[in-house]
């Protein structure tokens, strides 16, 4: 793996920032904590968001007479999962890892606690969500503190005129910028109906019903925003409920007004739709919108970030949080938290997000008005309901809340978009499809 410097490549040897004041607690300048640290941070997908992490870091180091290795590590071919792994099985590597939403309950006997963080991060940045406390805990201890950088949401970004012309819905004024949603309307049978106008006039929705994340993930808030759990917290399996017969019953009715390739879709197939400009409405974090306003500036402008549809269970939003984790095999645990405080400083994350374009995301409530969203156009306003600033909705992640070994399996293996593809496609009835996930989630909790 290539080292970073300010191009994203190369060895850093001094970062962070002037907010690290707030860190006095794991202040590390002195010959008991200098020395040496090493950093693999993951690769961000939006140009230049690596550099406003760097310069963050760069601060650091020199203030606290740190030398700092900075490796930025893909997650394309998954290779930041191999080196999570290879660094677990040898006890060596980096000090602080970038790990992906579920990685830390992986690894969780092979990471530091790191409850002196988070209890200092909360009491200045504010509670963080459920999902964060779900996946970033074990045992009752945290083991990893949530990152800002490849944090996200995946709302419904949708395309303002044709929402308006087509489906008689107006986003902008359902979702107002600088003020609290009006969307009490905005429910999964409203948006069943705008799927159908849509498709009707040529601009159908592009809603991925695959096995990647972004299938995953809002079929996952689909599931809870109706209660159709398929294990519960305590790792029964439930999955032959009425609520989970209800979902299937809906999704037989969405599917027919999707675009018939959507179960084959990947993660950039909904990207590449809305950017074309075929359809009305996608379910992502800002990365497209930002390619649309750069590759095709007419679509750009007319895309809007909005919130979920609610169910009877309530309104839910996909969100995969990223976490930093330090090893408990680290030389320098000392200086891991001190740099971990610095960047989770407010004007710390306010710099990663403006770096990012509004794409990340602090899990923590105090830093959800941060003035990027409420900024950055084109349209003006088009992210500020990105980060649920009025906390319209619940952020989950698919499978919550059982037990996180066995929702990884869930999640990774696509169980509820294969059981949607299996009543639909398949033409398989709901009560076989339900026998098949039976057994596929008694496999799961014998793993």
């Amino acid at each position: 793996m290539a080292k970073s410097n300010l191009t994203r490549r190369g060895l850093v040897r001094s970062g962070a920032t002037a907010a690290a004041a707030g860190a006095a607690a794991f202040h590390v300048r002195g010959a008991h904590a200098a020395g040496k640290l090493s950093v693999g941070f993951w690769d961000h997908w939006v140009p230049g968001a690596n550099d406003s992490l760097t310069a963050l870091c760069r601060e650091w180091a020199a203030k606290e007479k740190v030398d700092l290795t900075i490796d930025y590590i893909t997650s394309q071919g998954s290779k930041n999962l191999l080196t999570i792994a290879a660094e677990a099985q040898a006890r060596a590597g980096h000090d602080i890892l970038s790990f992906p939403t579920w990685h830390p309950a992986d690894h969780a006997r092979s990471l530091e606690p790191v409850d002196d963080v988070m209890a200092e991060l909360i009491k200045k940045n504010g509670a963080v969500n459920r999902t964060v406390e779900y996946l970033g805990k074990s045992g009752g201890k945290w083991i990893a503190v949530p990152a800002a950088p490849g944090s996200q949401m995946k709302p419904p970004c949708s395309r303002i005129d044709l929402m308006k012309q087509h489906a008689g819905i107006d986003v902008q004024a359902m979702y107002p910028a600088g003020a609290p949603p009006k969307a009490d309307a905005w429910t999964w049978e409203a948006f069943l109906g705008a799927a159908e106008k849509c498709f009707k006039a040529g601009v159908p929705f592009g809603l991925p019903l695959g096995q990647t994340s972004d299938a995953v993930d809002w079929v996952g808030a689909l599931f809870q925003s109706h209660r159709a759990q398929l294990v519960n917290s305590n790792g029964d399996i439930i999955v032959k409920s009425d609520a989970v017969r209800q979902v299937l019953e809906y999704a037989k009715r969405l599917v027919q007004w999707l675009p018939t390739d959507v179960f084959s879709w990947d993660d950039a197939s909904n990207n590449r739709w809305i950017i074309s400009g075929r359809g009305a409405l996608i379910m992502n974090p800002p990365s497209s919108w930002a390619v649309a306003v750069r590759d095709a500036p007419q679509i750009g402008a007319q895309l809007w970030t909005h919130g979920m549809p609610a169910g009877p269970n309530g309104r839910y939003a996909p969100f995969l949080p990223y976490f930093w984790g330090i090893w408990n095999f680290s030389r320098n645990k000392s200086a891991a938290k001190s740099l971990i405080m610095a960047l989770c400083q407010p004007e710390a994350i306010a710099k990663l997000v403006e770096g990012s374009r509004g794409y990340d995301l602090p899990s923590f409530a105090n830093l959800t008005t941060l003035k990027t969203w409420g900024e950055i156009e084109p349209p003006k306003g088009t992210l500020y309901h990105y980060p649920n600033p009025h906390n319209h909705q619940v952020q989950s992640i698919a499978a919550a809340p059982c037990p996180p070994k066995i929702a990884n399996q869930i999640y990774t293996q696509a169980t509820m978009t294969k059981m949607i593809a299996r009543v639909t496609t398949q033409g398989e009835s709901i009560d076989k499809c339900l026998d098949w996930a039976q057994r596929e989630l008694q496999g799961f909790k014998r793993a």
